[in-house]
């Protein structure tokens, strides 16, 4: 009987079937070596509170006699969009020869509204608690950021503290070095309170946006 992919990790070990399935301030003289304090800056671009994000399967999804390359390519978009936290058009592709053959490395492709993300994918063990499945780390080469999935990090993190958050034009998806930060940047607005100007950097990791 074919089975399908239970669960996968971004890069650590995971499992799926074996089977087919302003101004500076310098100080005084006798301040003359401090260091300059940056200028607040008020960014221009509004981030209003999204809607909440669909809890609901990609489709297609494979049948239940795929080969194990589309399993494996349908785990990859599901974690593309656990990425970009947003609602996209999202494909993958892993060579249709792929096996579950302990050492196997390949490389996968997704692609979450046309931008692509090349995946470093290594096969490993059968898993120890059933011989059906097999373990694998999958590792994308760069990060996927996004409008919609920056405000729900955001709106999601402060909740009823936030009023709104400010932002340096984030396009609505853009790649971005992974785990590092970006040249965007956002800060968020407390209720009743005025923008300070000294945003903080977003970054992409593989489970999603962070905001430091």
């Amino acid at each position: 009987m074919k089975s399908k992919i239970v669960s996968v990790l971004m890069a650590g070990s995971v499992c799926l079937l074996a089977t087919a399935c302003g101004s500076e301030e310098t100080g005084g003289k006798d301040r003359g070596n401090a260091k300059a304090l940056p200028s607040a800056t008020v960014l221009p671009q509004r981030l209003e509170k999204p809607p909440t994000l669909p809890d609901e399967q990609l489709q297609p999804s494979p049948a239940a006699d795929a080969p194990f390359s589309e399993n494996l390519a349908y785990e990859l978009r599901r974690k593309t969009r656990d990425m970009a936290r947003a609602v996209g058009s999202i494909t993958a592709e892993c060579p249709k020869d792929l096996e579950s053959k302990s050492g196997t490395r390949v490389t996968c492709k997704t692609a979450f509204e046309g931008l692509e993300v090349e995946w470093d994918v290594s096969i490993g063990e059968k898993s120890a608690f059933s011989r059906n499945y097999v373990n694998y780390t999958a590792t994308p080469r760069q990060g996927i950021l996004t409008r919609d999935g920056v405000a729900r990090l955001l709106y999601g993190n402060y909740r009823d503290s936030i009023d709104y958050a400010l932002c340096n034009d984030i396009p609505k998806a853009v790649l971005v070095p992974l785990d590092t930060q970006s040249k965007y940047a956002c800060e968020v607005v407390s209720k009743g309170k005025k923008p300070l100007g000294y945003p903080q950097p977003v970054r992409a990791t593989d489970s999603g946006p962070r905001y430091y």
